[in-house]
């Protein structure tokens, strides 16, 4: 077995493992075997990664489909694109392992939780490393399906089985764009292998097709389906409406989700497919407008949300936008060098809150917290770690690649370029002051906790602190580890679209040193604007209310999308439902169907019982009767 096949199926081992470890109640075997096994996978993916030049290939696995013109094989596509999401995804899934190990540990059923982790670790390697759109599917609909286990894991809460049912309804609008793009590419390419497609793409791009009376590019059809599907997986704005309420599961899967596996997923297929994208340049001012759109409101809501999980949901929501918008212009590897550094900072996040949810009894509301940097002055570390990292400091990780793509949208000197560089430095601003209100209110203000169980507060054992250390370690280094993917375009070897002759370091290089101090001084100044506020001003929160009392409560509605999504489709859905209920349903499948049959059975029977009645005269009478009518028919 190769070494990539090994990446791919260690996982799915685990898991398997872990599930057999399940009906004998085995946890701790569980745990330790599909943590081993995530391991043991991240570091053959970095392995592969330092020495892709030698492993770039195909490998195929299996011949699975082949009809017609159509051949499809479950393959591992291994490309520099792959190598590096590889690294992304196993590594994360590895330390969000070790961490649950910890986290997890009161659970008793926790068998069932790592067998979920791994498998949903599995699926996003399938769809990672896929050579064809039908394997990319399979794993699309993998990381789907686990992450409605995952996110209901605990089932016998209402909240947490709402948000996995709407998470799962919620992909569906995305995933049917995917099965119409999908069409659209096999009836016109009359394949759905990678190399075709993308290599046929240029014949295809001045075919037009008539949809819905207007004339439209095919090219521009099959993008804008495909970028559908990308909105739901990534959840920008219109389908986001389930990434804060995914927050109901534990939250090592809220890591996993947010940092390498399903949000993440959209990013890639863009990715993936730009060979394609770079042919219709209206999508390409669709996805640069959407991730502007998502990346302001999604830091807008989080302004205000006093859950310490969903604050850093909607800074996944936001940074998602900046990996889109980075597309839009064209420049994919900034956006996946953005997605990397993001992986480890929003990893880091989210493993820093669960540490000090695990220590404060899982309580969520950071308002009633405060003081916990005595308590936990190593989470409290990581925590500032990951937040420099996502405000964009330098020198951590989130500078590198979040600036990289503002200052490169500015040297293109374009209407388009500019606004994503004011868009994005607001973003940022807005980042900088959720992240510190959330510092703050969480370790540095008075404590809200009861004395008893403020006394009581520790830091996290060894298993839950190392995984955090090696995160950091990516949240600081990141930058200059995977300095190589912008820096030099041949590293990608033709895996996905580059512009030719343009090095997207050296144009960003080329704009005015002012526009790059910029943002750096934005969010510092607004970093010592909330801390100073908070620290000085008293009664902060109802002098803002006071004057700002409109404004709070879009904000804290989430701008009302889940009412007007509840209004527009929800109640009309559940009243169009209880019409074909009631008139379908009961009025003619049941009354017709089987209360029909049994009521009719019920009547039949009814008029037999009144012959037997227990009077010997009647049933004379039916006997006479009977020997008359058969003498009659014998004789006559």
């Amino acid at each position: 077995m190769s070494l990539p096949t090994l990446v791919l199926f260690l996982p799915l081992i685990g898991c398997v493992l872990s599930a057999l470890c399940i009906f004998g109640s085995q946890n701790k075997k569980a745990e330790l075997l599909s943590t081993v096994f995530l391991f043991f996978s991240s570091v053959i993916s970095i392995y592969i990664y330092i020495n892709i030049d030698v492993f770039q290939d195909t490998y195929v696995i299996y011949n699975w489909i082949s009809f017609a013109n159509i051949n499809l094989n479950i393959s591992i596509l291994l490309d520099p694109l792959t190598a590096i999401m590889f690294c992304v995804v196993t590594i994360v899934s590895a330390v969000v392992h070790m961490f649950s190990i910890g986290y997890m540990h009161e659970d008793q059923n926790r068998a069932r939780f790592f067998c979920y982790l791994s498998l949903f670790t599995f699926a996003m390697l399938v769809l990672v490393s896929a050579d064809n759109f039908i394997q990319l599917f399979l794993g699309w609909e993998g990381v789907g399906l686990c992450s409605y286990l995952l996110v209901g894991y605990y089932f016998h809460k209402p909240s947490a089985n709402n948000a996995a049912i709407k998470a799962f309804l919620v992909n569906r609008v995305g995933d049917f764009g995917y099965l119409i793009a999908i069409a659209l590419i096999y009836k016109y390419f009359n394949s759905l292998n990678f190399d075709e497609v993308f290599s046929n793409t240029n014949s295809l791009a001045s075919l037009n097709l008539i949809f819905f009376g207007y004339e439209i590019s095919l090219i521009t059809c099959i993008t804008m389906f495909l970028f559908m599907a990308a909105i739901g997986k990534s959840a920008q704005i219109g389908l986001h409406v389930w990434l804060p309420d995914a927050m109901e599961g534990p939250t090592p899967v809220s890591a996993l989700i947010h940092a390498a596996t399903m949000v993440t997923a959209g990013v890639f297929l863009v990715v993936r497919c730009s060979p394609i994208f770079e042919y219709s340049q209206f999508t390409l001012n669709l996805i640069t407008y959407v991730g502007i759109i998502t990346s302001l409101f999604a830091a807008s809501v989080a302004l205000l949300q006093d859950d310490i999980k969903k604050v850093i949901a909607y800074s996944t929501c936001s940074q998602l936008g900046y990996m889109f918008f980075a597309c839009g212009i064209s420049a994919y590897s900034l956006a996946m060098f953005h997605l990397v550094t993001h992986a480890f900072f929003k990893a880091l996040l989210f493993l820093a809150a669960g540490s000090v949810i695990h220590s404060v009894h899982h309580e969520q509301d950071f308002k009633r917290m405060g003081g916990l940097y005595k308590k936990l002055p190593v989470t409290f570390i990581f925590i500032i770690i990951g937040s420099i990292a996502l405000i964009g400091i330098p020198p951590f990780a989130g500078y590198f690649s979040k600036d990289l793509i503002l200052e490169y949208a500015l040297s293109l000197q374009t209407f388009k370029g500019i606004n994503i560089y004011i868009f994005g430095c607001l973003g940022a601003f807005l980042t900088s002051v959720y992240s510190t209100r959330l510092i703050y209110l969480t370790f540095l203000n008075k404590t809200k906790i009861k004395s008893q169980v403020y006394n009581e507060i520790k830091e996290p054992g060894f298993v839950m602190i190392f995984p955090l250390f090696i995160l950091a370690i990516g949240a600081i280094l990141g930058g200059y580890l995977f300095y190589n993917i912008v820096y030099d375009n041949s590293f990608w070897s033709e895996s996905i679209y580059t512009k030719p002759d343009i090095n997207y370091v050296e144009e960003a290089h080329n704009i005015e040193k002012i526009f790059k101090l910029f943002p750096i001084l934005l969010v510092l100044s607004a970093c010592i604007t909330v801390f100073v506020s908070y620290r000085y001003i008293k009664n902060l929160a109802s002098l803002l209310n006071n004057n700002f009392k409109i404004l709070i409560k879009i904000l804290k509605n989430k701008w009302y999308f889940d009412d007007i999504y509840g209004f527009l489709f929800v109640r009309k859905m559940l009243q169009f439902s209880r019409y074909l209920w009631a008139s379908i349903d009961v009025a003619i499948i049941d009354s017709k169907g089987p209360i029909g049959i049994a009521s009719n059975i019920w009547k039949v029977a009814s008029y037999c019982r009144q012959a037997q009645n227990g009077k010997v005269f009647s049933y004379a009478i039916v006997m006479f009767t009977g020997i008359v009518i058969f003498v009659s028919l014998l004789f006559f």
